[in-house]
This record gives structure tokens, sequence and C-alpha cells, in this order.
């Protein structure tokens, strides 16, 4: 009878390669259960805290360059929200708008807002910004 080749080098190796095969493997069961279930028993105690409800102050700047050419500044004032929604409309056709909410609704108070995240004097926001209010 012919038999592979793979097969008869199997059949070499002889019984002193077989035999402690399974022996091995429950040496691996045994040990690997072992230590998984160490591991999962480990308390888990963290350094750093998670606080949740509690939003960090935020403060983002936008500096456009002063030579930056800006269309217009459209701001929606919702009074009945509290909120303005004020749209940035730059020359540039690689940046399309930049849009901010300002939670005030007064019209200088909203110019002094613009005026600090552009990091622009009041007097050139002043000259470019557009009013729209709703009321609901």
């Amino acid at each position: 009878m012919l038999q592979p080749r793979w097969l008869q080098v199997l059949y070499s190796l002889g019984p002193e390669l077989w035999l402690p095969l399974p022996l091995l493997g429950l040496l691996f069961w045994l040990g690997g259960g072992r230590l998984t279930e160490r591991v999962l028993d480990r308390a888990y105690n963290p350094k750093v805290q998670l606080q949740a409800g509690v939003q960090p102050q935020v403060r983002r700047s936008i500096t456009l360059l002063p030579s930056a050419r800006v269309l217009s500044i459209d701001v929606l004032v919702q009074s009945d929200q509290g909120l303005s929604q004020v749209t940035v409309n730059p020359a540039n056709s690689t940046l399309k708008a930049l849009i901010f909410e300002f939670p005030v609704t007064e019209f200088s108070q909203v110019e002094v807002a613009i005026a600090q995240t552009l990091g622009w004097p009041p007097e050139k926001v002043r000259s470019l910004v557009r009013y729209q209010v709703e009321n609901q």
C-alpha cells in the first residue's frame, strides 16, 4: 500500500513525540484556565476617575488673518431660545463657511463675541455683520 510522503514522515517520528502531546495539551488548558481566573478575579482600581455630567469650559479661538477677505457675517438672532447663530462667509474658495453659536441676543454682545472669536477689532466686525431676528 502506497502512503503519502507526509504521512510517512509522521510515522517516522515515533511514539516519543505523540505520547506526551495530550499531556502538554492538558497542562496548557489547566494553566490557561488558572491564569485567566487570576486576571479576571483581580479588582479593577483605576487611577483616573471619569466625571459624568461636568462639561469643561473650552474656549475656542479662530484667528483669521486680517488680510483674509470676508464677504459677510450673517447673524440669526433667536430671541426665544437666547441664541445667536453666526455664519461667516469668506471669499476664499477652500473655506466655505464658519458657523458659530453664541448664548447672547444683544447686537453689541454678539459683535464682541464674534470679534473675540475671530481675533478682529469690533469695528471691522460691525462693518460686515447683517442681522436677522427670529421670534417664534
